[in-house]
């Protein structure tokens, strides 16, 4: 019988739905403990999952705390992140924190200190990283197959507001401060919630080429719109790596731009075509003419991530197997979205 990683969640919203889910097709991973503030929500992933009375908590700090959880999925709102991350650390846990990683580039800056005293077991929950299409990507650059990089195209926008109205006419729907997506406080606003993915993108690809030093990353914010609760829900920007490499990403909660990326050389482009679910296939395009590159996936991004990331922790790994959104990764990356977000040029 494969020895299994003993994992625990907190925070039991829509995500760590994904995850569980997930959880039950591994042959790596168990759903072993939960942990929520609403009863209800407990009661329904206990009853789905199979998951014993004695590791259903309604405190956080219990689960984190209990010797027979061997690692922490911290699904809870980003403004919440921070605070669990350092709990985890206390308690010496292993953890995967959902995106984005922190709510502010300050957090993780105060994380980072802790990292490089000693070097926790951590990972972010950009499960996109962990799709078979993610190692044909990296393959297809590493051999160079579109010659020397010159640019990359990431986009992310999922129409969650404008509606018409009863005469046809183009409206924003009522924003709801409670709504953690439209409270800043929260960590709300399209750059935090989906501008971080092709944000993350443009990093993995960038790495590949050359080691990226933070101080040599200029980042231009080209359009940004804001909705009734001062979070942004449209923005554009523009990347610029080691004054190498440039990135254009855009995000948007008013038009489905979709999950596009696009991967330009001196010979060639590669284009995915969705890029945080996964897809069949990718496609190079090299003269002209396309060819797809057809990859094995059997199961979702969740699935892959759960499996790499526990096989990880099961062969005592100091950090998780790449690909993977690592703790260098991720500060790099909530640097960017600062930057993002304040409008530095």
């Amino acid at each position: 019988m494969n020895k299994k990683v003993n994992w625990g969640i907190i925070g039991l919203g829509k995500i760590a739905m994904n995850f569980a889910i997930a959880s039950q097709l591994t042959d790596n991973a168990i759903l072993k403990g939960i942990s929520s503030k609403n009863k209800k929500k407990i009661s329904n992933f206990k009853e789905l999952f199979g998951v014993k009375s004695e590791y259903c908590f309604d405190n956080y700090e219990d689960l984190i705390n209990s010797s027979e959880i061997e690692a922490i999925y911290i699904a809870l709102p980003n403004s919440m992140h921070y605070d669990f991350i350092v709990k985890c650390i206390e308690a010496k846990k292993k953890f995967l924190v959902e995106k984005p990683a922190t709510k502010n580039f300050l957090e993780i800056k105060s994380i980072k200190e802790k990292y490089n005293i000693n070097k926790f077991f951590y990972s972010e929950g950009f499960m996109y990283f962990h799709h078979p299409q993610i190692l044909d990507v990296i393959q297809i650059l590493k051999k160079k197959l579109i010659g020397n990089l010159i640019s990359i195209k990431s986009k992310f926008g999922i129409n969650i507001l404008k509606k018409r109205n009863f005469f046809g006419k183009e409206i924003l729907k009522k924003q709801d401060i409670n709504n953690r997506l439209f409270n800043k406080d929260l960590g709300g606003g399209v750059i935090l919630d989906l501008g971080c993915y092709p944000t993350s993108f443009c990093i993995l690809v960038a790495s590949l080429h050359f080691d990226l030093d933070i101080n040599k990353i200029k980042v231009k914010t080209n359009s940004k719109q804001f909705g009734t609760t001062g979070v942004e829900i449209d923005s554009s920007a523009s990347i610029n790596f080691n004054n190498m490499i440039n990135a254009e990403v855009e995000t948007s909660f008013i038009r489905n731009i979709g999950s596009q990326s696009e991967i330009i050389g001196d010979k060639g482009k590669l284009l995915i075509r969705d890029t945080w679910q996964g897809s069949p296939s990718i496609n190079l395009i090299l003269d002209n003419k396309n060819k797809e590159i057809f990859n094995d996936a059997k199961n979702n991004c969740y699935y892959y991530q759960i499996k790499n990331i526990s096989n990880s922790i099961l062969n005592k790994k100091s950090k998780p197997d790449q690909p993977i959104m690592d703790f260098e990764k991720s500060y790099i990356n909530m640097n960017i979205l600062e930057k993002w977000k304040n409008n530095e040029k």
